[in-house]
């Protein structure tokens, strides 16, 4: 014998406060999505700057060809030029200060790379003496950051973890295979 599909009784009271709860929930959805949305959006997010060291500067530095004293003339340049950044920004001239920000980012690959070129175990005191360099700049810039319009923060930001990131490179010779030599005289 067959039987018979249960019968559920649903009252028009219970479909109604269903039907609310639904619209309740679905409204609150739409308006939370909508005022995030709004929040979050700034449309005039500022360009970061080019990377580029002007050639007064370029040229002092292809004139040091010992890595001991280019890597402390890259530093001091990073250092002015870091200076004249907050200075500038004191001064709430952005576009300036972006401009001396580029310069800073440029002058720390322009480093960087020059020290990589070089690859022999002397070089490793220059690679230390630009990680320990490059620590004072990430707090001068967050401070820096603080005080900017928002339009300007992003790069600043991208360029603190830059440099995080370039510390961590300039320590990465230590840990590399090159400290310990290949062949050993026993």
């Amino acid at each position: 014998m067959r039987r018979a599909a249960p019968v559920i009784i649903v009252s028009t009271r219970w479909l109604v406060r269903v039907g609310m709860i639904a619209i309740w929930l679905l409204s609150m959805a739409l308006f939370v999505s909508v005022s995030v949305g709004y929040g979050q959006e700034v449309e005039d997010i500022a360009p970061p700057p080019l990377k580029m060291i002007p050639k007064e500067e370029k040229a002092r530095l292809t004139g040091e060809t010992q890595p001991k004293s280019r890597t402390g003339l890259a530093l001091q340049m990073m250092g002015e030029s870091l200076a004249r950044a907050e200075q500038l920004d004191s001064k709430n001239k952005f576009v300036e200060m972006y401009r001396e920000l580029g310069t800073f980012h440029a002058i720390m690959d322009d480093t960087l790379n020059f020290l990589y070129s070089r690859r022999d175990n002397a070089i490793l005191k220059n690679f230390k003496k630009l990680e320990m360099g490059l620590r004072s700049f990430a707090p001068r810039l967050e401070v820096m950051r603080r005080d900017l319009p928002i339009q300007y923060e992003p790069y600043v930001k991208s360029l603190i973890k830059y440099v995080q990131d370039t510390r961590e490179k300039a320590i990465e010779p230590f840990y590399g295979n090159t400290v310990v030599p290949n062949s050993r005289n026993q």
